[in-house]
């Protein structure tokens, strides 16, 4: 064995070093360019779907509905009530489908992982590299969508323009912990209970009408689901109704990011380099 491969191994021992190369452009880079020949119909349906749900139920439902009482006390329509909500669930839908099935090929099947770690990459830079790629989509669907609430007229306050960063921060908590669950399923049958997981957070997260609907048992456990967080979250930034409650919201993503890396960056090295 020379000695430039001997440093890297020895690198690996311990230590920062043998987590973080300070890399993971490199990671990002590598989807990008993966992503040239994947199917531009797949990645298009992940944008397309809120916006057939805002023109069927925000548009057609809504003309019987009428307005509807936030929970933050502002009266909007139903079509401002569920755009935001919406908008949350394009970011999650993009990084989720990044984090979970492209990961599980590339991790039970690609076999990609090994590669990367057999260079000088660590998994702290494969796990973030591969969270930044999934927040990426996440950021191209919100960043659509957002573009056509403003046409639609459902941004009701400059407040508004926060909700870019804000749904960037909810691709990178539903990234984080994808990544990290996927990483741990062994079998594609595995993969469903991702959708098990999702559909209910998506049919439940106060996104189609008020969480005061719920029994107050009910509301408990929805609000412990990290979409609730985000569509309240996004749906103040896009109404104006600001307070001081929301940086509840930030930290819980604050902490879902933290968690999700921490338990990709110890499983990658559980596998591969332990």
């Amino acid at each position: 064995m020379s000695a430039t491969t001997a440093v890297p191994a020895a690198a690996r021992r311990g230590g920062v070093r043998a987590l973080w190369a300070g890399n993971p452009g490199a990671v990002v880079q590598r989807g990008l360019i993966a992503a040239r020949s994947s199917s531009w119909i797949v990645v298009l349906s992940g944008f397309f779907e809120p916006v057939f749900y805002l023109a069927s139920m925000g548009i057609g439902l809504g003309a019987l509905i009428g307005d509807v009482e936030t929970s933050s006390g502002v009266v909007v329509s139903y079509a401002a009530f569920i755009a935001p909500a919406l908008l949350a669930v394009s970011a999650m839908n993009g990084a989720v489908y990044d984090s979970t099935w492209n990961v599980f090929f590339k991790l039970n099947y690609g076999r990609l992982y090994e590669g990367m770690l057999a260079t000088s990459l660590g998994p702290l830079d494969v796990a973030l590299g591969e969270i930044l790629y999934a927040l990426l989509r996440g950021l191209v669907y919100a960043s659509g969508f957002l573009v056509i609430m403003q046409f639609a007229g459902l941004n009701l306050s400059w407040t508004a323009l926060l909700a870019l960063p804000a749904v960037m921060l909810i691709a990178f908590g539903f990234a984080s912990l994808g990544m990290a669950v996927t990483s741990y399923m062994k079998a594609f049958q595995h993969m469903d209970w991702i959708q098990f997981v999702m559909l209910p957070m998506f049919l439940f997260s106060a996104t189609f009408y008020p969480i005061t609907v719920y029994p107050e048992w009910v509301q408990a456990i929805v609000q412990a689901l990290p979409l609730w967080h985000g569509v309240e979250l996004v749906r103040g930034l896009t109404t104006g109704a600001l307070h001081p409650g929301m940086l509840w919201h930030v930290l819980y993503y604050a902490l879902m990011i933290a968690l999700g890396l921490l338990m990709t960056t110890r499983r990658l090295r559980a596998l591969f380099l332990d």
